[in-house]
């Protein structure tokens, strides 16, 4: 037991990371790996998350991008405690720093190569049932989704590149506070082939002037008794990455 409540230890990235987290509040998951999976970072470069939470997809991000400085950006306390935690746990202590902050106020003492983030997915308390206390702050707002989009962007070297995953029904939302600011690549996110997206990830390039790109969807599921797709699960395991700037692939 904590100030969290009871924690549960789980292993993600196809066993390769320990996330200590909560067992009744929010708790990691696919959306977080999908995030992580396509954010690409070069040795020495400086990245933020907004709403690290655990610290699930910033640990991710650290993993895959070996020699690259990250921030997790947090306001509630047990969570970020949870995240530091999760970083010495993983032995990534050195190059991941856990801020306690409003991440939309935050400011970094430099310009960023990349933010991203999984920001709750309502800002009207109406549009849902409420959830558990745990879980308000993960799934409702206070701001507006394109109010997350601009503060990623403000803190972003000219070329950085924002990424961030939401429901597919905000995809107008996020285009518009995009709008004359970034070019965007969008990659749609299928429960099933033939199923509507549910999801969409987007990465925006600060200043970019490049046309939309609507890249091939992700399937999630096979059809029938619905196990993953091979891509799908190459992604969970860390076994592939996502690349949004050009047509998406496996590397």
């Amino acid at each position: 037991m904590s100030a969290a409540g009871p924690l549960t230890q789980d292993r993600i990235l196809g066993g390769q990371l320990l996330l200590t987290q909560t067992a009744d509040g929010y708790r990691a998951g696919l959306d977080a790996i999908l995030l992580a999976a396509a954010v690409r970072l070069a040795p020495g470069a400086r990245a933020a998350e907004f709403g690290c939470g655990p610290g699930a997809a910033l640990l991710c991000v650290a993993h895959a991008c070996p020699g690259a400085q990250l921030t997790g950006v947090e306001l509630d306390p047990c969570a970020a405690a949870l995240a530091r935690g999760n970083a010495a746990a993983n032995g990534l202590e050195g190059r991941v720093e856990i801020v306690e902050a409003d991440a939309l106020a935050w400011r970094a003492d430099a310009p960023l190569d990349a933010v991203f983030f999984n920001p709750p997915y309502f800002d009207d308390p109406a549009a849902l049932r409420a959830p558990k206390p745990g879980k308000q702050a993960a799934w409702i707002s206070a701001a507006p989704l394109s109010d997350w989009i601009a503060a990623g962007l403000k803190r972003l070297r000219p070329g950085g590149s924002l990424v961030f995953i939401h429901r597919a029904d905000r995809l107008g939302e996020a285009l518009g506070a995009l709008q004359g600011k970034a070019s965007a690549a969008v990659l749609p996110i299928h429960p099933r082939a033939q199923a509507p997206a549910k999801r969409i990830l987007i990465e925006a390039r600060a200043g970019g002037r490049a046309p939309l790109a609507v890249l091939a969807p992700l399937v999630l599921h096979e059809d029938g008794a619905g196990a993953w797709t091979p891509r799908a699960d190459a992604l969970l395991r860390g076994a592939a990455r996502l690349e949004l700037t050009g047509a998406a692939r496996q590397v």
